[in-house]
């Protein structure tokens, strides 16, 4: 049994002195900043989604122990290696550059090919990555998210029916890709400002949505049909940011001020919440999950609206998994809450993703591990 690990790797990593230079109003040292600052002009944030060398290789390291792994980088090359290579099966964690469909890609080739792989499929994919086509099909199932308008120029802005504050992000993106501290508006002015420079920035669509005021979780699932299981539910504390600064996990939030090598404080898992709220939390991610048709994997992004009640804010069938707790990831940091290590839950989800292809789980040696080789293509 052969697994390819599908993957794509950031190809330039700016050091963290130069992702603030020139934003003036960005805290070197997390000093306080006021709400109304001006917006943030946009880092090169072009590789967000992807994965540094040390994910990749800490899920390689993972999958070695049971098997042995072949490396192939999702590029425009990897058709030819999954014909030339054939394995037995894929642990996709893709996320594709161009395109709306960018992270259907891979699973698509897969497909085409008749080779099992990892996660859901293209169809949910690509609508997970649409988030007003995604917020469409909750709404349709009675599932709450938060309203919405969608603006594709600037000739829509105009008839955009928009309740302030409102949070301002594009269409197609992960990773707090895009999603500033900026991006929340609180009139015309700023809605203008923010819209704009999503059109031409991005050259994608802007969703404007209603801004929810309550407090904000993310939520790990593993598993299909009726075995599905919810990790302990993570909490996103947002006393930890800056003074003054929107309650968001904003790009600044994520990759400039929270560094591995002086995290924020930002997490809480399991989150302090009553029985009666992680229930109806994991109820409606659940329903989530079951109606986007999500495969042996998720983390769905969750948030209190003024009644209390949870929203659905998106859905990442690839979730993130950077392996060492100080990089704050927090599928990682919930399968910890829950009592596995991280090679543990890359394994158990190869597990769950096989058996629901209907492949027989790899065996495990009196230690759990297999030994195995990898190499790269």
């Amino acid at each position: 049994m052969t697994v390819a690990l599908v993957y794509n790797v950031k190809t330039e990593v700016a050091p963290q002195s130069s992702l603030t230079a020139g934003l003036d109003h960005l805290p070197s040292e997390r000093e306080s900043l006021v709400a109304s600052s001006p917006p943030a002009a946009r880092v090169n944030d072009v590789y967000a989604e992807w994965d540094t060398m040390d994910t990749v290789d800490a899920v390689r390291a993972a999958l070695e122990e049971v098997a042995p792994v072949v490396m192939i980088e999702a590029n425009e090359h990897s058709v030819q290696k999954f014909i030339d290579k054939r394995p037995d099966f894929a642990f996709n964690m893709s996320e594709g550059m161009h395109g709306v469909a960018r992270e259907a890609q891979i699973p698509a080739i897969l497909d085409m090919l008749q080779i099992p792989y990892l996660g859901s499929d293209p169809l949910t994919l690509a609508l997970c990555l649409d988030k007003s086509r995604a917020k469409e099909v909750l709404g349709y199932h009675r599932i709450p998210t938060a309203p919405f308008a969608l603006i594709r120029s600037m000739d829509e802005f105009e008839d955009a029916r928009v309740r302030f504050p409102a949070i301002v992000k594009p269409l197609h993106e992960g990773s707090s890709k895009g999603i500033y501290n900026s991006c929340v508006v609180r009139d015309p002015g700023e809605l203008e400002r923010e819209v704009r420079t999503i059109l031409t920035a991005y050259e994608q669509p802007a969703l404007v949505e209603e801004f929810l005021p309550g407090r904000e979780f993310t939520v790990a699932m593993l598993g299909n049909g009726h075995d599905v299981r919810v990790l302990p539910i993570v909490e996103i504390r947002f006393d930890a940011l800056p003074e003054g600064m929107n309650p968001i996990y904003s790009y600044e939030a994520k990759w400039v001020w929270d560094r591995s090598d002086n995290p924020l404080d930002i997490f809480t898992c399991p989150a302090p919440i009553d029985e009666a709220l992680r229930s109806e939390i994991e109820s409606v991610c659940r329903r989530t999950y079951r109606v986007l048709r999500c495969r042996d994997w998720a983390r769905i992004d969750v948030r209190l609206d003024a009644r209390g009640k949870p929203n659905i804010l998106e859905v990442n069938p690839l979730p993130g998994i950077l392996p060492k707790p100080e990089d704050n990831s927090c599928f990682p940091k919930a399968a910890r809450a829950a009592g596995m290590t991280y090679n543990q839950l890359i394994t158990t989800v190869l597990d769950i993703a096989m058996e629901r292809c209907g492949l027989p789980t790899i065996p495990r040696g009196p230690n759990g591990q297999k030994a195995s080789h990898s190499h790269s293509l």
